[in-house]
């Protein structure tokens, strides 16, 4: 896979979760554990993200 292919995925997947943290913080009875979880995986995706646009 190449470099900008495996950025796009990752990109993919960082809006993804955007998408799922707005749903559920949305929810009357919101999970906050797993928004918690999501923000996580999302900041995690972020620093891979520039670490691999800073090669």
């Amino acid at each position: 896979m190449s470099l900008q292919s495996h950025l796009e995925v990752l990109k993919g997947r960082h809006a993804s979760l955007d998408n799922k943290i707005a749903m559920e913080d949305s929810r009357p009875s919101r999970d906050l554990t797993a928004i918690s979880r999501m923000k996580r995986e999302k900041l995690r995706l972020k620093e891979e993200m520039e670490r691999l646009e800073a090669q």
